[in-house]
This record gives C-alpha cells, sequence and structure tokens, in this order.
C-alpha cells in the first residue's frame, strides 16, 4: 500500500516541477554596461508588470518628469531573439512618466536610481495590447527587458537668469516669464532675417552647450507669420534633442555654445531650416522661430 501511494506522490510532484514557470534569464554579458544575451521563458508568463533589480545604482533617483538615457535590450517572454536593442547602438532618451514609451517602462522605471540594471516584464496591457507591433511583437505578448539607465536628471521647468534687453524691432520678442508656462513669442511684420540669429533672452549661468551634447529643452516655435509649428509645452514634458543628430542644422548651430539654464532667441533662415523641400506642414523655403529653454544636458 505504501508502495502504490509513494509512486502516484513521485509521478505527481514530478509534473508540478516539470510545469513550473521560468522567466527569462541573462545567459552573458550580465554585468551593467554590457551587451546581454537573454534565453526565453517557459510556461505561463506573469499577469502584472515585474521589476527585478538586478544591479543598484546609486545615482539621481528617476521620478515623473526625469529625463533618463537608457540602454535597453528587449524580446518577447517565450522568444530568445531580441526584437529590439540599444546596445552597440546611440542611448535611448525619454522623458520618465509623460507616455513617451509605453506604460510598462513608465511604471518600471519611477523610482529607480541611475547606474543600475533592471529585468522588466511587461504584461500585453501595458505594453503594446491586442494590436502588438507586427511583425515583431505578436499581438497580446509579453515583453521582457534588460535596462540599464546611464544618465538621469530631474530638470528645472524653467530658463532661469539674468534677463536680456530686446531692442532689435526686426526681431521676434520671447516672454521671459519662469512659471514654466509657455512664453509669448511675437513675430513682428517686418521682412525675415537672411541669417541665423542666436540670442539671448535669458542668460543662464550652466555649462556651455557643445555641438555633441544632448540637450533638455522646451521650446515653443512658430512660422515667420506667426503660424504655430511645434511646442514641447502642449505636451507638457521637455524633450531632448542631440545636437549632432539633428535634420535642421539651424537648431545646433544656434544651441551651440549657448549657457545651461538660458532662454534663447532663434531665428532660422530657410537655408538652416528645411530649405526648398515642405516638411510636416511646413511650406517649402519657410523661416522659423523658436524660443529654447536649455535645462539641462545628459
Amino acid at each position: 500500500m505504501l508502495a502504490a501511494l509513494v509512486v502516484p506522490l513521485l509521478v505527481l510532484t514530478a509534473a508540478a516541477c516539470g510545469s513550473e514557470n521560468t522567466p527569462p534569464k541573462i545567459t552573458s554579458g550580465a554585468d551593467f554596461g554590457q551587451k546581454p544575451t537573454v534565453s526565453k521563458g517557459k510556461g505561463t508568463p506573469p499577469k502584472n508588470l515585474e521589476v527585478k533589480v538586478l544591479h543598484q545604482g546609486n545615482g539621481t533617483t528617476l521620478s515623473k518628469g526625469s529625463i533618463a538615457q537608457v540602454n535597453y535590450l528587449g524580446q518577447t517572454y517565450d522568444s530568445d531573439t531580441p526584437f529590439d536593442t540599444s546596445f552597440g547602438k546611440q542611448p535611448f532618451s525619454l522623458v520618465v512618466g509623460t507616455g513617451q514609451v509605453i506604460k510598462g517602462w513608465d511604471q518600471a522605471l519611477e523610482g529607480q536610481k541611475v547606474g543600475s540594471r533592471l529585468a522588466i516584464t511587461i504584461p500585453p496591457d501595458l505594453g503594446y495590447g491586442p494590436q502588438g507591433q507586427p511583425p515583431q511583437i505578436p499581438p497580446n505578448a509579453t515583453l521582457f527587458f534588460v535596462v540599464d539607465i546611464l544618465k538621469g536628471t530631474n530638470p528645472p521647468k524653467s530658463a532661469q537668469g539674468a534677463v536680456q534687453p530686446q531692442n532689435d524691432s526686426s526681431l521676434p520678442k520671447v516672454g521671459t516669464n519662469t512659471d514654466g508656462k509657455a512664453p509669448s513669442l511675437d513675430v513682428p511684420k517686418t521682412p525675415a532675417p537672411k541669417k541665423l540669429v542666436s540670442n539671448y533672452v535669458i542668460e543662464g549661468s550652466g555649462p556651455v552647450v557643445k555641438n555633441t551634447d544632448t540637450v533638455v529643452v522646451q521650446y515653443k516655435s512658430v512660422l515667420w507669420d506667426g503660424s504655430k509649428f511645434d511646442s514641447t509645452y502642449d505636451r507638457n514634458a521637455p524633450t531632448t534633442l542631440t545636437l549632432n543628430q539633428l535634420p535642421v542644422k539651424g537648431l545646433t548651430q544656434g544651441l551651440t555654445g549657448k549657457k545651461v539654464g538660458s532662454r534663447v532667441l532663434l531665428v532660422l533662415p530657410p537655408d538652416q531650416a528645411f530649405g526648398s523641400q515642405p516638411q510636416n506642414g511646413v511650406p517649402a523655403n519657410s523661416t522659423l522661430v523658436f524660443s529654447v529653454d536649455i535645462l539641462g544636458t545628459m
């Protein structure tokens, strides 16, 4: 009788062990900064967001509105083939908690420290949901990411510094409010400048921006006729610009050499903007006007 009871018990135990869920694991490149290789997960993936700190950093704690720069590798839970990675490429910058990325990323990064390596398992409702991202990410896929938080900053809400005179009546006038709201940007009824204009509206006291920097900015932009072009204020979050990768060379030239903490008026003639090609609703040969707050560098 005892033998009869033991054998089924062993069978049940073995069956239970065989059905255990095994999450994806790093099989090589386990250290912070190394490009990881990750095995596929087995069994039923978790239904909730799971964040495991593989290496605890000691830098800035990220919160909603923080600017983070990360390296990442992502694959679906049941695959060992990455669908995307930034390792060996350009790190990825984002504003945490503002909807620039999938919800699982926003939730996972808040509260984490710069210098940390995270393993993040994201259920479909916090990822790409029932639509997926074909062909690499099928519908209702659970995602697995390894994320290294390389840099992070909590930028101020506005430029701060010495207000500069704006005496040239042929140039746009920019508001000098420092409450984090969009400044006024008034374009005169005069011919547009033929050369790039880059003037301080508020001169900050931070380090000088280099043309290789990734800058954290809030900006508002209009065409010379005053019609709206774009504004980060409408999205309630700053953004990052990697200056040596911008398609609009006037932004790179106009911000290089300016101090962090400043508000800058930029007027970009067509040859410094989009030229003779219409772009995203901007007519050909348009002059662009920007107010840019340089909140930090990455």
